[in-house]
Order: structure tokens, then sequence, then C-alpha cells
């Protein structure tokens, strides 16, 4: 008795000692598990980030694997001789929602963004882009939308796309998709529009990195009829109440169709290299709480989100399209996702900085100068865009006195842009003005240089603008001196008051040499012929005075 319980006394310190030992290598495979996997943690993060992009893939698959079931279906009630109406993917969320609370007293109301469009729900297609030019390209790092509408004085379109387009290496351009949303329900000149675009990038059009869209009338409900806010007009609230529909519709293409979703506007300039920055800065964040991270501090230039949040900024675009502009709403979002109406306003503000990051220097800039909404001039610059990445071409001129009848803006003073320290950027010229340089002594001019507009506002330019000069001789004739035979027999094209032309600004670019028969000049100047739409820009400045011999 006495040596079985021995035995038993041995077996379990035996099995004891091996469960120790098991649980021993089971903590330390645990330690060395954790190293390896914080080794391989940014993998990781990449792997899941692609596993969310395969996830919405399939998402995509599924929408059109539901549209062409309803296809099916439409064909063969058809050939029943059926009158059952087919219905979009919206109505019948609708009606199924619709059926199962009232077939059923008892059960519980769902609500639903439809409750707050119920236009949309009532007609069929409302959900459909009504123009849809596209590769059905998918799965792609970043989706960025570009919403643009009828312009009444100047579009920045083509700009835009051209500067997005050029920013973009080879191997980025296959990882990116442009979406252009014409927001507009003439599909005429929604056509024409495709059109300009397909004509100018064709390349990028049939390789799928552009997609061309435009809503359906039904999609909007009447925009005639809002209650006014915020003291804001009538045509405001308009304008407010239908870009909150055009983001949101613009939103929901973009969803399924990318890891990343930026939102830019029709009139930016961007900085080389920039989807590459912004995919890294996104891959870079470690924690997954972030909504939105922000590449620009203007408006709604340049916000990145994740496609997966999509659903709730929509729906939350939708639900309160009518009542405040855009971006209050964004920052209602994350007010309501981190705030704690308890605490004060800096607290509020540390918690939204946790959820909205933002990225510097910025990669975009605002170059246009009349809004999308009528009446509007807006000058805005972002003042982070490329600090100190600007360089300018500095010559050294003939000693001048310098005016215009051109108000400069701000600091970019026509003498700064003459020596070569800063641009020349002034208010929009009418017919008459000019820009004079004034030589303290008189020069021969060999040849001049005189370039507008810059790459962040390429739209900055001089139109229908000649440049002048006026000889030495023109003020001795008043003291009876008159100019040499040769002078007298060149024939120049003259004005009134005795300026000679010499060049007319074709592109925002005036390059010329000077005919040497003119001999000494006195006096330089652009004169602008007719009214212009834009402001200007002078960038370059450059007079060479003819060698002495």
């Amino acid at each position: 008795m006495g040596l079985r319980s021995s035995g038993k006394l041995l077996l379990f310190c035996v099995a004891f000692a091996c469960f120790s030992l098991l649980l021993l290598q089971s903590r330390t495979g645990d330690d060395q598990s954790e190293i390896v996997v914080h080794g391989y943690s940014r993998r990781l993060e990449e792997l899941q980030a692609r596993l969310q992009n395969t996830e919405r893939q399939n998402e995509a698959r599924a929408v059109e694997l539901f549209h062409l079931q309803q296809q099916v279906a439409k064909v063969q009630e058809m050939q029943r001789n059926t009158s059952v109406e087919i219905d979009t993917s919206a109505n019948w969320r609708w009606r199924q929602l619709e059926h199962q609370n009232n077939t059923d007293s008892k059960s519980l109301r769902l609500p639903s963004v439809l409750h707050y469009m119920p236009h949309v729900a009532a007609k069929e297609n409302s959900l459909k882009p009504a123009f849809h030019l596209s590769q059905n390209v998918s799965g792609v790092s970043i989706v960025i939308g570009i919403p643009t509408i009828k312009r009444d004085i100047e579009s920045y379109l083509m700009d835009t796309l051209k500067s997005l387009v050029d920013g973009l290496s080879q191997d980025e351009k296959m990882d990116c998709l442009i979406v252009v949303f014409i927001a507009e329900v003439d599909l005429d000149y929604v056509k024409r529009e495709a059109t300009k675009i397909r004509e100018r990038f064709s390349a990028e059009v049939d390789s799928g990195l552009i997609d061309i869209i435009s809503p359906p009338e039904t999609y909007y409900p009447d925009l005639n009829n809002l209650r006014e806010t915020f003291g804001d007009p009538a045509e405001r609230v308009k304008w407010r109440t239908k870009q909150n529909l055009d983001f949101s519709f613009l939103m929901m293409y973009a969803r399924v169709r990318g890891m990343y979703y930026v939102q830019l506007e029709d009139d930016i300039v961007a900085v080389p290299g920039y989807l590459t920055t912004m995919k890294n800065f996104a891959l870079q964040q470690h924690s997954k709480d972030w909504l939105l991270l922000e590449f620009s501090q203007l408006g709604f230039i340049g916000k990145l989100f994740k496609s997966s949040d999509l659903n709730l900024v929509v729906e939350f675009f939708l639900m309160f399209h009518k009542e405040k502009p855009i971006d209050w709403l964004l920052d209602h979002i994350l007010y309501v996702k981190v705030c704690n109406p308890e605490k004060d306003t800096k607290h509020c503000s540390r918690q939204k900085a946790a959820y909205r990051l933002r990225y510097k220097p910025s990669l975009f800039q605002h170059i246009g100068l009349h809004s999308s909404l009528k009446g509007k001039v807006q000058k805005l610059k972002d003042r982070d865009f490329r600090k100190g990445g600007m360089k300018l071409s500095q010559h050294l001129n003939p000693n001048a006195e310098v005016s215009s009848t051109i108000h400069h803006y701000m600091k970019y003073t026509l003498m700064k842009a003459y020596r070569g320290e800063d641009i020349f950027w002034g208010t929009t010229p009418k017919a008459g003005d000019y820009i004079r340089f004034h030589f303290v002594p008189a020069v021969v001019i060999e040849e001049f240089r005189f370039i507008s507009s810059n790459s962040e506002n390429p739209g900055d330019k001089f139109y229908d603008t000649t440049v002048e000069v006026l000889p030495s001789y023109h003020k001795e004739k008043k003291d009876g001196v008159l100019e040499t035979k040769e002078q007298a027999e060149a024939n120049f094209t003259t004005t009134e008051d005795g300026f000679i032309e010499v060049g007319k600004f074709v592109d925002g670019k005036c390059v010329e040499h000077v005919d040497p028969r003119i001999g000494e000049v006195q006096e330089m100047r652009l004169r602008v012929l007719s009214e212009s739409k834009n402001w200007v820009i002078l960038s370059d400045i450059h007079i060479v005075p003819a060698a002495k011999r």
C-alpha cells in the first residue's frame, strides 16, 4: 500500500515537472513570437491593408453581380410578358424596409439615410451615373475625386488634371484612379466636357487612369425650395446644399475602388510625387483610429479618408446636407466621435487633433480666382505649400523707375519682380492698363524676356498685351531734332503717343530681340489691350542692354 502511494506520488511529480516545462517553453515561445511580430509589424500593417482592399474588391464584384442578376431577372420577366417592375438597388432596399415595417406592426422601424433623401428612393436609377466613361479600374491604393461644375468665367480643370498627371510616375499611374465628377445634369454639356478631357488626356482615359462620371437629374431634390440658415442668401444655401450632395455621390462611387480616397478641387496644382507621399504617410500611422489625413490646409483640398470610413462620412453628409456647409459637417463628425461636452474647447481640439492629422508641407496649392459660387472671388493660398522650394530667376536689369496702373497683391510688388526678389502679382487688368519701366539713363536694348504666370497659378497670364518702347528721339523731336534717316525709313508700328511695338504676349510669354535701328530707349511698357478674366503674374523680367562698342 505504501509502495503504491509512493508510485502515485512519483508519477504526480513527473507529470507536474513535464507540465511546468511545457508551460515554460510556451511562455518563452510567446516572448520570442512577440519579438518577431514586433519586428514585422510594419509588414503586417501593409498585409492587413491589402486584405481590406481585397475585401473591397470582392464587394465591388458583389455589386456588379447584383446588377447582372437584376438584368437577368428583367429579361426573364419580359419573356413571361409580365409588367413587373425591376427595381434599382436603392429602390429594392427601400421597399424591403417598407415591406418589413408595414407587414408586421410589432417590428421596429429601421432608420435609413433614404429617409433624408426620399426623392432618391421614389425614382429609378437615381444613384446610377447618367454619364459614365470608365475602364472599370478598381483595387488601387488611392482614388482621387475631383468634383467640377460649369464656371461662368474660367475653368481650371485642364490645368488641374495636367498637374496631377504630370506629377505621377509610371508605377504610380498603375496604382491610382482619378475620378472627374462633372456635377451637372445637362448631358450635352457633360458630353462636351468629357470630349475635351478625352482629347487632351486620351492615353490616361484609355488606360483607366481617369474616369468621368456625372449624376442623374433625379439624384437632386428641389434646390429652389430650401430653408435659409445662418444668414446665408438663397443662392448660397442652394450652392452649399448641392455641394454636399455632389461630394457624397463622388465618395459613394469611389468607395469600392481603392484603399484610400482623396478629395481635391478642380482648381489646384500638385507637387510631383504627391501620390507616394500620401500613401506612405497613411501607412506610417500606427493608430488605426484616425479619420482624416490632410495634405493642404485649405477647404476640402487634399483630404484623405480610409475607404472603409466613407460610409460613415457619406451618411452624415446626407443626413444634414440641407443644414450646413461641407467643411462644418466634417468638423462635426469629429466632434461627435471624440469630444466630451463636459470638457472645454481646448480639450476637444486636442482630441480631434488625434483623428485629424496634418502633413507638412502642403502637397496641393489652390490656383483659382473665381469660386464655383457665382460672383465670389477668392484668392486663397496655402502658405505651407512647397515652402522654400520656389526659385526665382534673378537678373541685373538696367536702372529704371517702375510704375503700373495694375494694383499689386500684398507684398508682390513690381519693383521686387524687376529686381528678381519675388514675383509681381496684380489684380485683374482692364483695357488700357500698363506696366512701365523708365530707364535712367536711356539704354539700347538688345533683347528682353517677360514670363507671366507660374506653376502654382498657371492661369494668371497676360493676354492680348503688347510690349512697346519709347525711343529717346521722341523727346528730342519736341525740341526740333528729328530721327535719323534709317529710323524714319524703318516703318515701325507706332502708337499715337510715339511708342513702337516690339512684341506681343503669346501663351503668357513675350521673348524678342529689339531692332537695333530703334536706338536708345527711354521707356518700355507692357500695355493691356482688352479686359482680362484673371489676375496677372510676372514671374520673370529680363531686359538685356546691347553691349557698348
